[in-house]
């Protein structure tokens, strides 16, 4: 089936006690044993499964056309699991712009713990091969990148880590399922922050962790997940399965949307560059028409003029909205260095946008008023 079908009909079904087309809530934290001790309707502990999110995880799963899915609280926390599966001693390789919390993760708190990591330009492969150590066990790969918007090739990335004996993983967030289909390109696992386009209505917090097998590392996933208890609420799973149900319609509005939004600043004389790899001079444009059907409905530009030029022009939108996240349906700007702290590699002069699914024209006029 086509995904549009897909994201209709994955993880639903007829409630076959009421013949509700919509499904119910099950918000019951402990389920019923049978006299014999067991549970034959599939559930014990709300912390180990429900039925809104084994719903939604079977969605998932069959949205990325892998194997299983398990689902969290968070994006952060899905990606926590992926590197709870690893363990003291083992050696990660991140791309040098990856999304600044999993940086956090790996540097601050997970380092302690023993777990190396080592972080690279991911769009250079020989610079991904140089940083293998033998103890590498993972490279992750966040492509289109946060915030900067780099492709990497997962397919090339992919038969490196396998060759060395790792797992591949991708971030898939930025591009979604509709966009990219990691698996196909050879990556063992995907993460979504499934807060983002996947919900896509800034109401509901969440992640997960996409397997291409079922066995294997997706065991040690599962296991975190029931032990750690960084689960979804059961209205949580129910908000983000509603939503997926229109995301390949939304994510490709948001993506014609961007294209357009981006094409415009790049002509703009208060704009030193724009990072979108639908523009044709994007270094990674080429690899992402391959490995993308779309280029995705987020941006990032640089303002001349520096820092203060930058907050400036943030300061007077109208119709878009000064907030972090992305993904819904409004569009958001923020100054990303700021937000990312000490340490950001992020230029100081760089805004990311979100662009929603307002009409194109009216963002470019608030962009166009704004920059001035």
């Amino acid at each position: 089936m086509r995904i549009e079908t897909i994201a209709v009909h994955a993880g639903h079904r007829v409630d076959p006690a009421t013949g509700a087309v919509a499904p119910p809530i099950s918000l019951s934290t402990t389920f019923e044993r049978d006299p014999d001790g067991s549970y034959p309707r599939g559930h014990l502990y709300a912390r180990n499964s429900n039925p809104n999110r084994d719903a939604l995880e079977a969605c998932l799963a069959e949205l990325e056309a892998g194997a299983a899915a398990a689902a969290f609280a968070s994006g952060t926390a899905a990606t926590l699991a992926v590197f709870h599966t690893l363990a003291p001693g083992d050696h990660v390789i991140a791309p040098r712009d990856v999304y600044h919390g999993t940086a956090r993760l790996l540097r601050e708190h997970l380092a302690p713990w023993g777990l190396a990591a080592t972080f690279v330009d991911m769009t250079d492969v020989a610079a991904a091969r140089a940083a293998l150590t033998p103890r590498t066990r993972a490279i992750w790969v966040e492509t289109p990148s946060n915030p900067m918007l780099k492709i990497s090739d997962v397919q090339a990335l992919a038969d490196l880590a396998h060759g060395a004996g790792a797992l591949c993983v991708c971030d898939n967030t930025f591009a979604t399922p509709i966009l990219q289909r990691p698996f196909t390109l050879g990556a063992d696992l995907v993460v979504h922050a499934t807060t983002k386009y996947l919900s896509g209505h800034g109401d509901v917090m969440g992640g997960a962790v996409v397997a291409r097998a079922r066995a294997g590392v997706f065991d040690a996933i599962r296991a975190f997940q029931a032990a750690g208890g960084g689960v979804p609420s059961p209205f949580d799973c129910w908000l983000a399965l509603r939503s997926i149900r229109s995301a390949p319609y939304r994510v490709r509005a948001h993506a014609e949307n961007a294209l357009k939004v981006a094409t415009f600043l790049a002509r703009h004389p208060r704009v030193e560059r724009v990072h979108y790899p639908g523009l044709p001079g994007h270094p990674g444009h080429a690899l992402a028409r391959r490995q993308m059907s779309h280029f995705g409905g987020m941006t990032s530009f640089q303002v001349a003029g520096g820092r203060d030029a930058a907050m400036a022009a943030a300061a007077k939108v109208r119709v878009i909205i000064r907030a972090t996240s992305f993904g819904g349906m409004e569009s958001l700007i923020e100054h990303r260095a700021s937000i990312e702290g000490p340490g950001t590699t992020t230029p100081e002069n760089l805004l990311r946008l979100s662009v929603g699914l307002e009409h194109p024209d009216d963002i470019i006029d608030d962009l166009s008023q704004a920059l001035g």
